[in-house]
């Protein structure tokens, strides 16, 4: 034996291969004590394990090991056998309470997108993508969940991306109303033309509504790939857009963006990437075996998203990392 491979000496460690392989289980634990309303039960302050048990009916050993997992991943705090809830689990697991309420993201990873990664060897090996069989609870569970995220991801947009400075948004080929509702509450100023699926128009004009913005909002449907937009905007969204088109179709609407854009304007582009970053940052590695292993869309390196900004006359300026969801690639104007 060698120093090298004598395990008194050495100085490497399993912990980050052992956190990785065992992931699951904290998030099969955390699914779970979202579904049994462990969060929602300490809205009122600490309780102790049986009184956790009591408020959620769920046996109290079970209880113990879930309300200690979640103190474990910084989720609760363990004070003398009391549970409580951290500020990050009362603003988005807490039900009603939250400032956002995760649960029903969390509901849809736990089963539908937990059980599709069942497949995910085979994707690997071959190169196959991924497909959903859902019924149509299903589906509306896979709808619930996305849009929650969506919403998320819409709050961290106006949380860390100023939209004071501008006042005609074009939110293009966007699914989620949501960012354009979160701008338009943080700038009073702001209108916003939605150029939508055919099949989510109706969805986005009753959000919109249902915010209290239908008079500075205009929706026109059509089939983001091939669309032609008139007007002048000074800031055009893209918002999971990259992920569902194809390298020639997302081009294309790039160039469609900028024939929309008045003189200086500024394009955002969310979505999760690949960098070349000297450490690729978790969340878009783990979403591009998501997104291909659930339907076969693309999670794009941000070297290629930004070689499409310049092909279509728009100048990469900054990236901005959001927490807990996608990135910012922002550009102007040439």
């Amino acid at each position: 034996m060698t120093a090298a491979t004598d395990p008194r000496t050495s100085t490497t460690s399993p912990e980050a291969i052992v956190d990785v392989a065992i992931g699951f289980m904290a998030a099969k634990q955390l699914f779970a004590a979202s579904r049994i309303g462990l969060f929602s039960a300490l809205g009122d302050g600490p309780l102790t394990a049986e009184e956790l048990a009591s408020a959620t009916g769920t046996p109290a050993a079970q209880v113990r090991i879930l309300a200690d997992s979640m103190a474990a991943q910084h989720l609760l705090t363990r004070t003398d056998g009391n549970y409580a809830l951290t500020p990050d689990s009362a603003a988005y697991l807490t039900g009603p309470r939250a400032e956002l309420d995760l649960a029903p993201f969390l509901a849809f990873l736990g089963s539908i997108s937990y059980d599709q990664w069942q497949g995910y060897d085979h994707t690997v090996d071959t190169n196959d993508a991924g497909t959903l069989a859902l019924d149509d609870a299903g589906w509306a569970d896979f709808m619930a969940g996305v849009m929650t995220y969506n919403e998320l991801h819409a709050r961290m947009f106006v949380r860390h991306f100023d939209v004071s400075e501008f006042s005609r948004v074009l939110d293009f080929g966007g699914l989620s109303p949501a960012f354009a509702v979160q701008a338009m509450t943080a700038n009073p100023q702001l209108t916003t033309h939605f150029v939508v699926a055919p099949d989510f128009s109706d969805e986005v004009r009753q959000a919109v509504e249902a915010a209290g913005l239908g008079g500075r909002a205009t929706i026109e449907a059509q089939a983001t790939a091939t669309a032609s937009v008139a007007g002048s905007y000074d800031l055009v969204m893209l918002n999971h857009v990259a992920h569902r088109f194809t390298e020639a179709e997302n081009l294309d609407i790039i160039r469609s963006a900028r024939a929309a854009a008045a003189p200086g304007a500024t394009l955002v582009m969310l979505d999760f990437y690949l960098d070349d970053d000297a450490a690729q940052r978790k969340i878009d590695a783990l979403h591009a075996g998501e997104y291909y292993n659930i339907d076969g869309t693309v999670v794009y390196p941000q070297a290629t998203v930004e070689q499409w900004f310049l092909d279509a006359g728009w100048e990469p300026v900054e990236r901005i990392d959001l927490p807990g969801s996608p990135r910012l690639l922002v550009a102007r104007t040439r």
